[in-house]
């Protein structure tokens, strides 16, 4: 690896490393949502080992969302934890079968739950630059509520 390479990975570690949980979780949702804007992009224009890798990297953001939430602590985070699972599923099936819809109803799921994240996190919606840390959470939408919820345990039909 070249020195700006190491340089760049080291302060991405340490920028990982020093900002609060929520705004890593922000920096998480940002990431997997752009991730699955450039994955379905590429599957249509079928750049394959582009899809590969941002879905690839989507799935292990929602992986490691999905293990961070502690249900013990909030028992109602249960179809939030079948949901990040869900769309595991559901990214690597469009994946395989090359429907960029699928990732994109991936990406429209996660884009309200990210915007709720950046406005728990900053008291501000997320499109907004003033935004400053501090505020409580509003509750999610109804729609959000309900698109949770409505989400089949992983291995149903």
């Amino acid at each position: 690896m070249s020195s700006y390479g190491q340089a760049r990975a080291r302060y991405a570690s340490d920028t990982t490393a020093t900002v609060s949980p929520a705004r890593l979780v922000t920096m998480l949702y940002d990431r997997v949502v752009g991730d699955l804007v450039a994955a379905e992009e590429a599957m249509r224009a079928q750049d394959f080992a582009a899809v590969g890798t941002r879905i690839g990297r989507a799935q292990e953001i929602l992986l490691e969302l999905h293990a961070t939430l502690d249900l013990a602590i909030w028992p109602e985070g249960e179809p939030l934890s079948r949901l990040y699972l869900w769309m595991v599923g559901e990214l690597m099936q469009a994946r395989l079968r090359l429907q960029p819809e699928r990732v994109a109803d991936c990406r429209q799921l996660l884009e309200p739950l990210r915007d709720a994240w950046h406005q728990a996190a900053t008291g501000r919606p997320a499109d907004d630059p003033g935004a400053t840390p501090g505020a409580v959470p509003p509750p999610l939408t109804p729609t959000v509520t309900a698109t949770i919820t409505s989400v089949a345990p992983v291995g149903a039909a």
